[in-house]
């Protein structure tokens, strides 16, 4: 069987927002870290798309160059047994003295990859411009970048100065060294219409393919685009001197992501309105082809055998394989490129190669680059806490090229093969569809050998596990206290021979904080030699487990945030028990995840602080909460989706889960208030803590910090998307309490 190579490569992108610089390098902390290098090259990469920016080499002025981080780690590469890749400009417009409209572009261009080339006269492989076609349209046509135009004759001629420019870079590198290769690329989708829009779709799969197209000297008079161009100002001049001095791809790189394949709709009510568009003879939506219940999207195996017949005599790769989402779901991506790369190669196709992209994760692409948001998106490592840190995405890489077994997760369809993919035409906002059956939103479960198995089927968490793993695709079991008790040893054993699970989630135990101290026996049983059980049997069979802790397990008197390194110190019988289950759960089986957490409040169940003081204050009733007790809010889908990111990274130990934000409970109830357009006066009433008169004596500051990478949104930020969430929506006057609701409501503040 033949093989293909693993190419790794690093988001670079210097993209300029009128006289702002957007530099990912400095986000990701890459620009800081040569020691990046050493965890790349451990997951086999033969190449590397690697940026010696012109912006950052010489920002200033064309003739004040510095080689000096470039030179450290392209020698580095070259230690490693890594070719670089290396590319001039990416998503860029050059630095503050040209750009892309400027008639001398493509000379400043060429001088600059001379340089370059004189600097390291080894470098063979160069990706001059990246995505000429894409970075013409996003600041020529769409006039989101700089120099922010958005008519056909700003786009061509932003487009033919970068393609002009790869030209007379290539020659300057090839006076240096004869030998380089020029790796192009460039995105390639595919775009599917209704019947009336089929010629604008018509004319945009033309178009996709004219990086390619120009460089490789196919744009002449009988091209499909030939007149499109000459009427948007090119000289036929310019595109018939490419025609006679081409300078084809020796590989043609192809990026594909999930948003490549679109969809236009005349029938634009169905669709919201940042889709809307026009080309001056319909208006129109443009959405994700993927989104849309009739559209069939051609998929990453086909648009490839599409290049290969169209470029027969040229290598192919994908040169950016990458998704933003869960992780299993960007196993299931690259699993899904590999796979299909290796189809081709196998059929006789001359596909090389797949590309890793963005090892270090991604910065600010959910608004193309518009906005410094800090919205992160992780790749193969993840960076929130400083320093990369491997996933399960690095796991997997490792194994593709070899026969490891991959994840069970990945014996699932990703979402953009699964029923959930699609949401339009949207559904009605009327009440009858304000609850429809989970199972209608998300995929049918699909047969696996090996499930995951929840506990807790009553529960909040438990519930929302369940509800989670069925839009991600994963399969699971959830189970009640009658079929299997934790606490009971020989039931766990049977349990998990029965179901043969890869992970336990244990969500069950007990919850009643006060009345555990008039029943520490039971609270005991439940939380510590329950945990204890599953440990003993998840370790003998080698199944992962995660169970979850408590913010109780600490007195309060440090007197700042709580790490995972601090040591316990309870005041009360629950969190005696969360800190006996912590310790004797890792002593039996150190591979456990024990999930430190605190104040949880979720979109699905009423049973929560925030809901409860959302609704009191909207009906204009008194509201109290304590205004001397400090806490972490954490919110639900959060705490799910990590947790099951890290079950999947196989990660182990104590890890604090907790939304950044420290607040009292009479706090945290004013900024839900805030965030809903609630008047929180003068019905919030803040009381000190000591006048609630718990049983249970409570620490008074207890915020759980994190020196790990599991970072989770403001608080704020989730308070909105719980407002937006809700399945009981919030309107002007929320439900009043149910008599009898009250005091479980208020026990939510423990």
């Amino acid at each position: 069987m033949a093989n293909i190579n693993l190419w790794g490569g690093v988001e670079c992108t210097v993209n300029r927002v009128g006289d702002q610089y957007f530099d990912q390098l400095a986000k990701s902390g890459h620009d800081c870290r040569l020691s990046d290098l050493d965890l790349f090259a451990d997951l086999g990469l033969t190449k590397i798309r690697y940026p010696v920016l012109w912006e950052h080499v010489a920002p200033k002025h064309p003739e004040q160059q510095n080689w000096a981080w470039a030179t450290e780690r392209l020698h580095k590469l070259r230690d490693l047994n890594i070719d670089p890749i290396v590319g001039l400009l990416h998503h860029g417009s050059g630095p503050r003295y040209t750009n892309l409209l400027d008639p001398d572009f493509p000379q400043k261009f060429a001088a600059y990859a001379k340089a370059v080339a004189q600097q390291f006269p080894w470098v063979t492989y160069y990706t001059p411009v990246n995505e000429p076609l894409t970075t013409a349209r996003f600041s020529a046509l769409y006039g989101l970048w700089y120099p922010h135009k958005n008519d056909d004759a700003s786009f061509a001629k932003a487009l033919l100065n970068q393609i002009k420019g790869t030209v007379l870079a290539m020659r300057a590198i090839r006076e240096v060294n004869p030998n380089a290769q020029l790796v192009q690329t460039d995105d390639l989708g595919y775009i599917h219409s209704t019947p009336t829009l089929q010629y604008q779709a018509d004319f945009e799969n033309h178009r996709r393919w004219l990086s390619w197209d120009l460089l490789s000297g196919k744009v002449d008079q009988q091209h499909p685009l030939w007149n499109y161009l000459t009427n948007a100002q090119v000289p036929e001049e310019q595109l018939l001197e490419l025609v006679a001095n081409p300078c084809p791809p020796n590989v043609i790189g192809v990026n594909y992501y999930v948003t490549s394949e679109r969809y236009l709709d005349e029938h634009i009510t169905e669709y919201p309105l940042h889709t809307h568009g026009s080309n001056g003879r319909h208006k129109y939506a443009d959405v994700e082809a993927v989104r849309v219940t009739s559209a069939v999207p051609l998929g990453v195996q086909n648009l490839l055998a599409q290049v290969c017949e169209r470029y027969p005599e040229n290598q192919i790769a994908i040169t950016e394989a990458h998704l933003c989402c869960t992780r299993e779901e960007q196993m299931r991506w690259l699993a899904e490129v590999w796979d299909s790369a290796l189809f081709l190669r196998n059929q006789g196709k001359n596909v090389i190669a797949v590309t890793a992209w963005s090892l270090l994760g991604a910065f600010d692409w959910n608004s193309l680059l518009t906005e410094e948001r800090g919205f992160y998106e992780s790749g193969v490592f993840d960076v929130r806490n400083g320093k990369p840190e491997p996933n399960a995405v690095a796991k997997l890489l490792k194994g593709l090229a070899g026969s490891a077994d991959r994840h069970p997760v990945l014996q699932i369809d990703g979402w953009w093969k699964r029923s959930c993919r699609a949401l339009f035409p949207a559904l009605p906002d009327t009440p009858e569809n304000w609850h429809l059956p989970l199972e209608q939103l998300a995929a049918p479960k699909q047969k696996t050998s090996k499930p995951l198995l929840i506990t807790g089927a009553t529960g909040t968490l438990g519930r929302a596990f369940a509800r989670i793993c069925d839009v991600r695709g994963i399969p699971y079991v959830l189970l009640t206290r009658q079929e299997m008790n934790i606490a009971d040893e020989a039931l766990v054993e049977k349990a998990l021979r029965k179901y043969q699970p890869w992970a336990v989630v244990n969500t069950a135990g007990y919850v009643r904080v006060d009345d555990a101290e008039n029943e520490p026996e039971a609270c005991y049983r439940e939380n510590a030699q329950g945990p204890v059980n599953l440990a003993k049997h998840c370790h003998a069979r080698g199944i992962q487990l995660v169970t979850f802790s408590s913010d109780l397990v600490f007195d309060g008197h440090k007197g700042e945030g709580y790490l995972e390194t601090d040591l316990p110190s309870p005041l009360n019988v629950y969190g005696g028990s969360k800190a006996l289950a912590e310790e004797q759960v890792l002593k039996l089986m150190p591979g456990a995840l024990v999930i430190r957490t605190s104040a949880f409040f979720g979109p699905w169940d009423q049973h929560n602080f925030v809901y409860h003081a959302l609704r009191t204050l909207a009906h204009q009733e008194f509201f109290e909460a304590a205004a001397d007790t400090f806490i972490t809010p954490t919110y639900v889908p959060d705490l799910v989706n990590t947790t099951l990111d890290l079950l999947i990274d196989e990660e182990c130990g104590i890890w604090h889960l907790a939304n950044e934000g420290t607040y009292s409970w009479a706090g945290l109830a004013e900024a839900a208030a805030r965030v809903a357009g609630v008047e929180p006066n003068p019905w919030l009433q803040s009381k000190p803590q000591e006048e609630f008169h718990y049983l249970a004596p409570r620490p008074t500051n207890v915020p759980l910090k994190t020196s790990k990478r599991a970072v989770l949104p403001p608080v704020e930020d989730a308070l909105r998307r719980f407002l937006f969430a809700s399945e009981i929506p919030f309107r002007p006057l929320l439900p009043k309490v149910e008599e009898g609701e009250e005091d479980s409501l208020l026990a939510a503040q423990a």
